[in-house]
């Protein structure tokens, strides 16, 4: 686990006020880190984490931090994926937290498209988890998300007004970042990765322009420390962001679009020339 916090002071026409304290608890999730805001006035999560994932949060809560579950006020879901949506809506039920996440009337996993992605998303997940030398862990969840609160681009956080919500999509039609402007952090869920091997390209990347238009967003906005879903903490570099523009999809990165393209590449390996 890593602390990080600062003081941080706002002036006022009037007076010059000490902001509380705020401090980001990394703990490692099921497949995914997850990151913990703690204030005096409440705790908030920067992501729905995995179903497997609710236990270990609630003895950290109640045992490390000593607070009662029900500070635990607010999760935003920045995607549907498993890993980031899979504990949202329980933890709702039982800390009675609400949920913030992308202002999108249609469900991302609705209809039987939908199901098959879900499918997908089901098997990658557990596909990570034993790359990761992980046991096999329950992470079924109800894939349906009625959000307490739709944000969009720019808006603040409910109840925690000093991050603010930046839409970023590309690896799904809904991925949101949050950004705390006062210490130059973003949480930028799965719009990148660090692996063994240095940075990566998500996959999926359902939407390759609006990928690569999020990475040109993330980099104009210079942010100091990136909080990544798979990697950890980094402090990007300029090149950093012109290496992840260098591996960007000009395609749509999918399951399916990879048969396709094989199925594709195959045929034309046996057309008459």
């Amino acid at each position: 686990m890593r602390l990080t916090g600062a003081f941080f002071l706002r002036y006022n026409r009037h007076f010059i006020a000490l902001r509380v304290l705020m401090q980001i608890h990394r703990l490692k999730g099921y497949i995914q880190e997850i990151y913990l805001v703690e204030y005096a006035h409440g705790l908030l999560l920067l992501d729905g984490m995995s179903r497997c994932d609710i236990d270990m949060l609630r003895r950290f809560i109640t045992g490390t931090l000593g607070r009662p579950f029900t500070d635990l006020k607010l999760v935003v879901v920045t995607h549907m994926h498993p890993d980031h949506a899979g504990a949202a809506q329980a933890l709702r039920n039982i800390s009675g937290c609400r949920i913030a996440s992308a202002d999108k009337k249609r469900q991302w996993y609705g209809g039987l498209h939908g199901a098959g992605k879900l499918m997908v998303d089901m098997y990658l997940a557990h596909w990570m988890a034993a790359k990761m030398k992980k046991a096999r862990r329950n992470i079924w969840y109800w894939p349906y998300l009625r959000p307490d609160y739709r944000l969009r681009h720019g808006d603040a956080l409910p109840g925690f007004d000093d991050w603010c919500v930046l839409e970023t999509p590309g690896h799904t039609d809904r991925d949101l970042s949050l950004y705390h402007a006062e210490s130059r952090t973003a949480y930028t869920a799965d719009l990148i990765l660090k692996l063994k091997r240095g940075l990566a390209v998500p996959f999926p990347v359902f939407l390759p322009q609006a990928y690569r238009a999020s990475l040109q967003q993330m980099a104009d906005l210079q942010p100091h420390t990136l909080l990544l879903a798979h990697g950890g903490e980094i402090q990007p570099e300029a090149a950093d962001f012109g290496t992840m523009l260098a591996l960007a999809p000009t395609q749509p990165l999918t399951l399916l679009a990879s048969i396709r393209r094989r199925i594709h590449n195959h045929l034309n390996a046996f057309s008459p020339r």
